[in-house]
């Protein structure tokens, strides 16, 4: 079956709308994930809740990324949809699955990436923080244990808590300039927000990159209800060291370096 979403350039297939019960969905962005996104389905399907409906976003692949999803839809654990958006960009692959959800009757909206692992209580975390009272939720990142060793995987902590560190002391982050909650370490691929504060704020940019840091910054600015919850984790792929390197992945998280506008690091 085929339905238009509510975004630019978007249809989707897969099963019928979720009903009323199921008020949070997922949402995953894949672009040429056909090696990685099976393990990150595979991960959602082992949640400890798997209460939500799932909206998996092909965004311009050419790869079997989309006949996976499909597939995977025959054997889920919730109701799954396939949306296409063929315009490159996170930015709008995001903002097209979220507005798709929103159509479709999402209270609640989580994000993660196909290339990556949400730990087994991510969802059940998302959905606590954002009934506490939350309007966005910033998970916590750490790399995926399949991929470097040790070192690679501590090399990566470094490099996170330097972009926190550096998030927080940049000063145009600082609340004087008219935000109502101090910066926290946002990383798209591990959110959730209400569906409301996500129409409030005019939705994700879908350009230009990068999209998280404006993302985190256009909801400091509308509201103050910004947390940090340590038990919704998301294991990180680490492929960016080896294609970067230290220094160059370094330069990536403070927006200096290749794949921030728009770059395919594979």
């Amino acid at each position: 079956m085929t339905r238009t979403a509510a975004a630019p350039a978007a249809a989707a297939q897969g099963t019928a709308p979720a009903p009323a019960a199921h008020p949070l969905w997922v949402v995953v962005p894949a672009h040429q994930e056909a090696a990685r996104l099976p393990g990150t389905l595979d991960a959602l399907a082992a949640q400890t809740d798997t209460d939500f409906t799932l909206v998996v976003v092909d965004n311009a692949s050419t790869d079997d990324t989309a006949c996976l999803a499909r597939g995977f839809a025959k054997r889920a654990p919730f109701p799954v949809h396939v949306v296409t958006e063929p315009e490159k960009g996170v930015g709008s692959a995001v903002d097209t699955g979220f507005r798709y959800a929103l159509a479709h009757g999402a209270a609640a909206l989580a994000r993660t990436d196909a290339d990556c692992l949400p730990h087994p209580g991510w969802a059940a975390a998302a959905r606590a923080a954002l009934g506490g009272g939350a309007g966005l939720v910033c998970g916590r990142v750490v790399a995926r244990a399949d991929e470097h060793g040790p070192l690679g995987r501590a090399a990566f902590r470094l490099l996170v808590g330097l972009a926190a560190l550096f998030g927080r002391i940049r000063p145009a982050h600082r609340r004087r300039h008219g935000y109502l909650a101090p910066y926290r370490m946002h990383a798209g691929n591990n959110m959730a927000i209400t569906a409301h504060l996500y129409q409030q704020v005019g939705g994700a940019p879908r350009r230009p990159s990068p999209t998280d840091r404006l993302f985190l910054n256009r909801v400091r600015r509308h509201t103050a209800a910004v947390s940090h919850e340590r038990r919704m984790v998301v294991g990180n792929s680490t492929r960016r060291l080896r294609a970067y390197g230290l220094l160059g992945t370094a330069r990536w998280y403070l927006d200096k370096g290749p794949g921030r506008h728009g770059e395919d690091p594979r």
